[in-house]
């Protein structure tokens, strides 16, 4: 077998691997209610939450909410990004700068943004607002920080090679800092864009923001596991989705770079 074959082949063997062990899991799921080891109500047969889920898609209204959670974190990642990208750019070009912010950075970094949920209420009450101030808040300190050690990883020798040559600090921004900190925004995006998803439907659920946390939310109160199981099923697929664009995003804009070209010739 030539080694062209042995590359084409290795994508179809993971799917296949993808596939086998997801049915494995929803057999397990439908055995462990069928075997007693879990009473129905507390966990319903997948063959249950399935179908509800299939009732789901066909329904406007879930729709209508699907796209508010999206909505919701699509702007709240977007001005999480814009905003971590300026700053940590900044932050991470000037050593002095870097050092004096330390401290704040690693106190503010760990606050839980859900510890927000009451000062974002108060300001913009049960509204749209209210939740961007929670996903932005997470979003922001994963790229952020990505960016200022991407920054900060520019080469010294091809730092001072730029200067001999005479490049203008434009120039050594456009073709040395961002070629260098590209792969560690990346990292940065995808890892946000997950936390984003997360803290949108958690705003929604414990501020009650139209959205898939809100049905969520209105299953668990109505005693409906089915279809609150069927909700967080469609929240995985979301999860799932969005690390696969991100994935796919990133290989497509780092397809220079050794870390990417090791996985497509290793």
């Amino acid at each position: 077998m030539s080694v062209r074959t042995t590359r084409a082949a290795r994508p179809l063997r993971r799917g296949l691997l993808g596939v086998a062990g997801l049915a494995g899991f929803l057999a397990g799921w439908q055995l462990v209610p069928a075997l007693g080891l879990v009473d129905p109500q507390y966990l319903p047969y997948v063959t249950d939450v399935l179908a509800r889920l299939s009732e789901q898609l066909v329904d406007l209204a879930f729709w209508r909410r699907l796209g508010a959670t999206m909505t919701s974190w699509a702007i709240g990642l977007s001005v999480a990004t814009c905003a971590a990208v300026v700053l940590g750019t900044v932050v991470g070009l000037a050593p002095p700068l870097r050092r004096a912010t330390h401290t704040t950075v690693e106190f503010l970094r760990p606050v839980p943004s859900v510890a927000l949920i009451p000062l974002a209420v108060l300001m913009f009450g049960i509204q749209r607002q209210a939740a961007l101030v929670i996903i932005v808040y997470a979003s922001f300190w994963q790229v952020f920080v990505q960016v200022i050690y991407g920054v900060a990883d520019v080469d010294a020798v091809a730092r001072d090679t730029a200067r001999s040559f005479g490049l203008t600090r434009r120039e050594r921004l456009t073709h040395l800092v961002l070629p260098t900190a590209l792969p560690y925004l990346m990292t940065g995006l995808r890892l946000a864009a997950a936390v984003a998803l997360i803290l949108a439907v958690t705003a929604e659920m414990v501020i009650g923001n139209p959205g898939l946390g809100r049905m969520i939310e209105l299953s668990r109160s109505a005693g409906d596991a089915v279809g609150l199981y069927a909700l967080v099923v469609v929240t995985g697929l979301l999860g799932l989705t969005v690390n696969l664009v991100f994935r796919f995003v990133e290989r497509r804009a780092l397809s220079w770079h050794q870390s990417v070209r090791g996985e497509e010739t290793g």
